[in-house]
């Protein structure tokens, strides 16, 4: 079996070589090849020169430079019959982490695995911490209770009713057009085949392959294994912030051009209310704060009430745009730089 690791990129060299340290300390369980697969969207910084020291497999072009269109263009020229999603600022957090997310693949109804959590590292910046404290990169999604990874504020992976298998070193679940958190992300392995019969090309969205394949086969079945995965999403709030205006131009541009098929208007309106009230009000986000240190003590939940006041302040600009019709477009990438 060949895992092909694939990794969009974009002037990522401050973090691309960690990365490819870790996949390169992985011990390979029997049987199992390794390929790493960069898709790179015109980088202008030293991104290129790492990716040829780690000696990395493919270098493919991703001439439409979205994170998206670089999974596309990064399986076309990968050869596994598994793929792994890794991003350019994913660390896998040990060596046994390619191991223990194949495992599950053992079990033939199984078609994609990912991690449980997010790994938390003291030196870390505290908004990387606070994120993987937090179990999402978008607060929102503790609003409308669609997160996929274990939240220190509720202490579950999901606040959607998903059923779920224990199997010990992971969790077998039934995902169905009901119960579909946003799975697809940091670290996401999965069977090539999954992409069968799907729209994935020239854009990857991960949740709509999903999606789409539950909707052609009634369920799907999918392992979150008891282990984790770093992401150093942000190092400072601007960052957080430009993420975020990234994140709502590019939602609204997909959506207008009708490239997205998840359902998102499904996201529990009331969700979204809460979150709003809650951030004008503030107590509700202190009350989350102080559960989340309860549960897990760190400075770094201090970030959670001006990460939701940015959210709040950037997705209100972009719906009040898309309310008075202005025509959506991609956000510039020109001048991108990772982290």
């Amino acid at each position: 079996m060949r895992v092909s690791f694939v990794i969009p990129v974009l002037n990522s060299e401050k973090t691309l070589a960690e990365c490819l340290d870790a996949i390169r300390a992985q011990v390979l369980p029997p049987g199992v090849e390794r390929e790493i697969v960069i898709a790179d969207a015109g980088s202008t910084d030293r991104t290129l020169e790492i990716a040829r020291e780690h000696d990395v497999d493919v270098i493919a072009d991703n001439p439409l430079k979205t994170g998206e269109a670089g999974k596309t263009a990064g399986i076309k020229a990968a050869h596994g019959e598994i793929i792994a999603l890794v991003d350019s600022d994913n660390i896998l957090p040990d060596p046994d982490w390619l191991a223990r997310m194949t495992a599950p693949f053992a079990d033939p109804e199984v078609v994609a695995t990912e991690p449980l959590a997010y790994t938390v590292r003291p030196h870390d910046p505290a908004p990387t911490r606070y994120f993987a404290l937090l179990g999402m990169n978008d607060p929102i999604c503790l609003f409308t209770r669609n997160y996929d990874r274990t939240c220190g504020v509720t202490g579950t992976w999901t606040g959607l009713k998903v059923p779920t298998e224990d199997r010990g070193d992971w969790l077998k679940l039934t995902l169905t057009a009901d119960a579909l958190p946003t799975i697809g992300a940091n670290g996401f392995v999965f069977r090539r085949s999954l992409l069968d019969g799907t729209n994935w090309d020239p854009y990857l969205f991960d949740i709509d392959i999903l999606y789409e394949r539950i909707r052609r086969d009634g369920a799907v079945h999918v392992a979150k294994v008891k282990t984790g995965i770093v992401h150093l999403y942000c190092a400072r709030l601007a960052d957080f912030a430009r993420k975020q205006r990234r994140r709502i131009r590019d939602f609204l541009y997909f959506a207008q051009a009708k490239q997205r098929s998840y359902p998102w208007d499904r996201q529990r309106k009331t969700g979204i209310i809460l979150f709003c009230l809650s951030t004008v009000t503030l107590l509700p986000l202190l009350v989350q704060m102080l559960i989340g240190f309860c549960r897990k003590p760190d400075r770094a939940w201090l970030y959670h009430v001006p990460v939701c006041w940015i959210t709040l302040w950037v997705y209100g600009w972009g719906a009040l745009a898309k309310l008075f019709g202005r025509r959506q477009s991609i956000a510039d990438r020109t001048t991108w730089q990772a982290n």
